[in-house]
């Protein structure tokens, strides 16, 4: 099996990890500070001006800079001083910061509400450009816009195509696009 034209066996797997960006719909936030959690499981050193630049590319610098310590702010055990979105946006950040030439993004807005969605949304549309990306998810306001959607019905892959496609050649398909998009 190849990647690209190189031999997966010869693959660094530390390499490859690296290259690897995760925004989930679970966000691990730790007891610490903010800047500690965007930078949680990257092995260089963030100047504050990477962090804010990174906060920003995730609509994140503004909630941040009006906290009270800004960067250094306490965000409580599992974040529980932020909101869903915050902890979203924070792991947005992160990603941005860790530069991935892949990104997955599982059922990454599944859990907002629709204000913070549409936020996460432009976030996640900045941190896709110029990636591969591999989105797993059940809102279909999520993949709409990507160049392949693998739909997946009863555990097979039932339908592969980008959103006209699908719509056209795909019944079921297009019974989830018409409640979910059109309500």
């Amino acid at each position: 099996m190849y990647i690209g034209n190189q031999d997966i066996q010869e693959i660094n797997l530390n390499y490859w990890r690296k290259q690897i960006g995760f925004v989930g719909q679970d966000i691990m936030i730790f007891s610490g500070t903010i800047r500690d959690n965007v930078v949680y499981g990257l092995d260089k050193n963030y100047s504050d001006d990477n962090l804010w630049a990174a906060l920003e590319l995730a609509n994140a610098k503004k909630f941040v800079s009006d906290m009270t310590n800004g960067l250094d702010t306490e965000v409580g055990e599992h974040g529980s001083r932020l909101s869903g979105g915050q902890r979203q946006r924070l792991a947005i950040a992160r990603a941005f910061l860790r530069e991935p030439k892949i990104l997955i993004l599982d059922e990454a807005t599944a859990s907002l509400d629709s204000e913070s969605e549409s936020m996460i949304q432009k976030s996640l549309g900045k941190l896709m450009k110029g990636r591969t990306t591999l989105v797993i998810a059940h809102r279909l306001s999520t993949i709409i816009s990507a160049d392949l959607i693998y739909f997946i019905e009863d555990g097979a892959i039932s339908g592969v195509g980008n959103h006209d496609y699908l719509i056209n050649n795909h019944k079921l398909y297009k019974e989830y696009v018409d409640i979910q998009l059109k309500n």
